[in-house]
């Protein structure tokens, strides 16, 4: 669902798109742009076809504005994202800017009740790019990579080792069509990625 038609199924109006292009524009981004949240949005719409409008349309505002404030600064930029989304959603409903606001903040830890349909639509839309190809895969490596360039190399390993050694300690997705579709592929490019930087510092395991 594109943002306009979002906003205005909660009662909203779409002003604030402007400056959530504008965000998603900014010079330091390589991965978090605009085109991630445009495939977060398609893909969780793909997901949560069979849910309400309503729903529908709180995922999707989810999506376009999960990471429209991104300083790489896990957890800090999430809770920004979710203030924003409240400042950016005039004439909605109290109670929907909520349910927005815990959607940005669940893909902090990736977590929510497993329940929580809405959620699920969008974390595992969020990691589609996990069980992409291997060269999109390579690519989303590389951009995440170029927006944590203030880390010396050594540093960004051991923090990407981390990283990979807990997707891969989990199921990555919650639903089924999800896993059907992307977990097979995201094993693979998550161990890939994984044996790489082990020997990169000299880890033959």
């Amino acid at each position: 669902m594109e943002w306009p038609d979002a906003v205005a199924a909660l009662g909203g109006t779409s002003g604030a798109w402007p400056r959530l292009e504008a965000r998603y524009g900014e010079p330091h981004r390589r991965y978090h742009t605009l085109d991630h949240a445009a495939a977060v949005a398609r893909d969780s719409a793909w997901l949560a076809e069979d849910l309400s409008t309503t729903d529908r349309a709180l995922v999707a505002v989810a999506a376009w504005t999960h990471d429209v404030v991104y300083d790489a600064k896990p957890g800090e930029d999430e809770r920004a994202s979710a203030a924003w989304a409240r400042e950016a959603l005039e004439g909605v409903a109290e109670a929907h800017i909520e349910r927005v606001e815990g959607l940005v903040l669940a893909t902090i830890e990736h977590d929510a009740p497993p329940d929580d349909r809405l959620a699920t639509a969008l974390l595992d839309a969020d990691l589609a790019v996990l069980g992409a190809s291997e060269e999109q895969y390579a690519a989303y490596a590389r951009g995440v990579r170029e927006e944590y360039a203030k880390y010396p190399d050594d540093v960004w390993r051991e923090g990407r080792i981390a990283v990979l050694e807990r997707l891969l300690s989990r199921p990555l997705y919650r639903s089924e069509a999800a896993r059907t579709r992307w977990a097979s592929a995201a094993g693979k490019n998550l161990t890939a990625e994984l044996t790489h930087w082990r020997r990169a510092r000299g880890d033959h395991r």
